[in-house]
């Protein structure tokens, strides 16, 4: 477990270096409507967006390694101090200082996810669910993402933004489940594999979670989707954790305070952050 948690914050930092990267080249690119490939299109001529790709890959990498040798419910929610490492990495990127604020979010944040794995004692589940599973949290995320992508239409600004990064949580998290589920499936046969349809699932929902994240990232700051992505990934991966793969977390006696200690330190250094960010770049921008 210990090696899926340094592999998974290795990954969250090459996740938030690759956000700050994929945000800087959207904003270049024109608007355009959730889900609307034409955006990728164009994107796809940027070279600083496909820079962007070289961290990325590589977070996608150590994401599915952690998700080899640790729980969904473990690995998901370490990956959310990606924002906090964007924090970081932004002051960086911009050569300013670093805030006192970032570094309260940053550290208030960390040792909420420190204490979230520690108390939660998360215990593995199956590792091949059947597809019954699937069709019950696949048809609500799927229901979700199109409310969401429908209703953006009529936002705008930092709010289009977060309901999108909203969106793109949902669509991330559903792939880090197929992730885990297309790893535990595997068996030696890679044609086998290829034609499955967890993999055209999987496929399916990164190719989602991409179009609404570089769309969320042209509305505004980069604090309000990447907090509303942050915010939703780990919090979804726990929910499909459990009702997939039929993992656990402690429930009991003190832990369920514990637990709801370590939630609220990772939900409000999540927000500081995000405020931070924001803060930043209103000050940078003036």
């Amino acid at each position: 477990m210990i090696l899926a948690v340094g592999l998974a914050v290795v990954a969250a930092f090459c996740f938030a270096l690759a956000s700050a990267l994929h945000q800087k080249a959207a904003k270049q690119q024109q608007p355009h409507a959730a889900l609307d490939p034409r955006l990728l299109l164009r994107l796809l001529r940027s070279p600083l967006w496909l820079w962007a790709w070289v961290p990325d890959t590589a977070g996608v990498a150590l994401q599915a390694l952690a998700l080899r040798f640790g729980t969904l419910v473990t690995v998901q929610p370490v990956l959310s101090s990606g924002l906090l490492m964007a924090v970081l990495i932004e002051a960086r990127l911009n050569r300013r200082r670093v805030l006192r604020r970032d570094l309260v979010a940053v550290v208030l944040g960390a040792a909420g996810l420190a204490a979230f794995v520690a108390v939660a004692g998360a215990q593995t589940g199956q590792t091949d669910p059947p597809a019954s599973r699937w069709w019950a949290p696949g048809l609500a995320a799927v229901s979700v993402v199109a409310a969401s992508a429908l209703v953006s239409r009529w936002l705008h600004g930092a709010a289009r933004g977060a309901l999108l990064g909203f969106a793109g949580g949902v669509a991330y998290s559903l792939t880090a489940a197929l992730v885990k589920a297309v790893l535990g499936h595997y068996h030696g046969d890679l044609l086998t594999a290829v034609v499955d349809w967890r993999v055209a699932a999987l496929a399916g929902s990164a190719l989602t979670g991409l179009l609404l994240t570089q769309n969320a990232f042209q509305s505004g700051r980069l604090a309000a989707p990447l907090t509303a992505l942050t915010l939703t990934d780990p919090v979804v991966s726990v929910l499909l954790g459990v009702i997939v793969f039929d993992e656990t977390i402690a429930l009991t006696g003190p832990k369920i305070a514990g637990l709801a200690a370590a939630s609220a330190a990772i939900v409000a250094g999540i927000w500081l952050a995000g405020k931070a960010s924001a803060a930043s770049q209103g000050s940078d921008a003036g």
